[in-house]
């Protein structure tokens, strides 16, 4: 899971189906990658946002 979030993180559009299918063999369903997907480009969705505003920089 956490190489798939590092791959969501530098490069989205390097996943494929062969990554959700690795995520399946480890017992993770559709449902849990998906909530994978969407809680990962969040935070990174946030971030960009905070480092773009200089959030919690002095």
């Amino acid at each position: 899971m956490l190489d798939y979030v590092v791959q969501l993180t530098r490069d989205a559009t390097g996943i494929s189906a062969s990554d959700h299918e690795n995520l399946r063999s480890v017992g993770f369903d559709d449902k849990a990658i998906l909530q994978i997907t969407l809680i990962a480009s969040w935070f990174n969705y946030i971030n960009r946002v905070a480092d773009a505003l200089g959030v919690g920089r002095d």
